[in-house]
């Protein structure tokens, strides 16, 4: 046991012994008024009522070995009392403080950045047991914290890494005087230069929304509004890319109480998310309808590559890319998804992605309370 360890279970024994050794005193003291104030008394009492006379030797000696029968019988009752108060004590001080050095020494290595260390179960009752498993608790969560900053961090490096590295090159041909600043040189920097730019947007705009620091500015708004501004914002780059894009909306749906802005986000990243994902010749269908529970559900669906089952749990998560190469290649960021779970979760909504496998299409479909249940 460590040095801090010891002056624990020290300081713990004490306070055991000292708690228990009230107890033992008061229950000590309360015998002794007992059995010599009242005790005596009543036994006098008792030998008057048979007729015995007070100063008979043999009532004197009676009460004298009434007395002294209870003094001894008391001092062996109180000494095995300290006695076992003790043993008591050291016993719970050592299981305590065993249970808290544990502890002690996990929560000094979690601090130190070991967030794989556990506590074994105390066996010490509902509180020990509660304490130990939100310690495990807290350890899983920092160790998954942690996985992720690791891997967001190299994800970013990963990121940004290509397109400097091509401005790099460009700008040390330029400068060397091996390229020269022709259309497509500037084209290609330009672009470079707004991979960086949406990069750096979507990353902030994921930590604002996924840190609470997000405001909505909630008003009625037409389901059917949403889904047609969405088509004709997105319809240009469809049209553009071959990609037929259609509305399929129930008839008699409610308003919802939405930031028309941030869901307007929502689904222009699903619908840019479809297009990189939909072959030429492909449709994508906007869909909205109403769930039984009065839940307004609103669904991007596409023709185009699926989504294997394996990654389907995973698709929200930053960075987290089903064939990497050939996200990298469609321009995503990797971010996109992310946001859109961040800001349907922040409208108290839910969000999934369905497929039935690779070359079989994907669905992103998320609901919104409607408007009665915000009021």
């Amino acid at each position: 046991m460590t040095l801090r360890g010891w002056a624990t279970a020290s300081g713990l024994a004490a306070r055991l012994l000292a708690a228990l050794a009230l107890v033992v005193l008061a229950g000590g003291l309360t015998a002794w008024v007992v059995a010599g104030a009242i005790g005596p008394a009543v036994f006098h009492q008792h030998m008057l009522r048979a007729d015995l006379g007070a100063q008979d030797p043999a009532v004197v000696h009676a009460e004298e070995a009434f007395r002294s029968a209870s003094s001894m019988a008391l001092s062996i009752a109180l000494a095995m009392s300290v006695l076992a108060s003790l043993a008591v004590s050291l016993f719970l001080t050592q299981r305590i403080a065993a249970s808290l050095g544990t502890l002690s020494a996990a929560t000094t290595r979690v601090a130190a950045g070991h967030f794989d260390s556990r506590v074994a179960s105390p066996r010490l009752g509902t509180e020990f047991e509660q304490l130990a498993a939100s310690f495990n608790h807290m350890a899983t969560q920092l160790e998954e914290s942690e996985a992720l900053r690791r891997r967001l961090l190299a994800d970013v490096a990963h990121e940004v890494r290509t397109p400097v590295a091509i401005l790099r090159a460009y700008l040390e041909g330029l400068e060397d005087g091996v390229e020269s600043l022709t259309p497509q040189t500037v084209t290609v920097l330009q672009d470079q230069g707004a991979r960086l730019a949406r990069l750096a947007e979507d990353l902030a705009a994921v930590t604002r929304v996924e840190g609470g620091d997000l405001a909505l500015v909630l008003e009625p708004t037409p389901v059917e509004l949403l889904v047609t501004s969405a088509r004709d914002a997105a319809e240009d780059r469809y049209s553009g890319a071959g990609i037929g894009l259609e509305l399929d909306l129930q008839a008699g749906l409610p308003a919802v109480a939405v930031d028309r802005d941030r869901i307007s986000q929502v689904l222009g990243n699903l619908l840019d998310n479809a297009l990189r994902h939909t072959p030429t010749g492909g449709h994508v269908v906007i869909s909205a309808d109403r769930l039984q529970d009065g839940r307004l559900r609103i669904a991007v669906s596409d023709d185009g590559e699926g989504i294997d089952a394996a990654h389907l749990p995973h698709v929200f998560e930053r960075f987290y890319r089903v064939d990497t190469a050939r996200d990298r290649d469609h321009g995503g960021s990797g971010i996109g998804l992310a946001i859109v779970r961040a800001i349907v979760h922040a409208h108290e909504g839910s969000i999934r992605a369905r497929s039935e496998g690779l070359g079989r299409g994907t669905t992103f479909e998320f609901t919104l309370p409607p408007l009665a249940a915000r009021s």
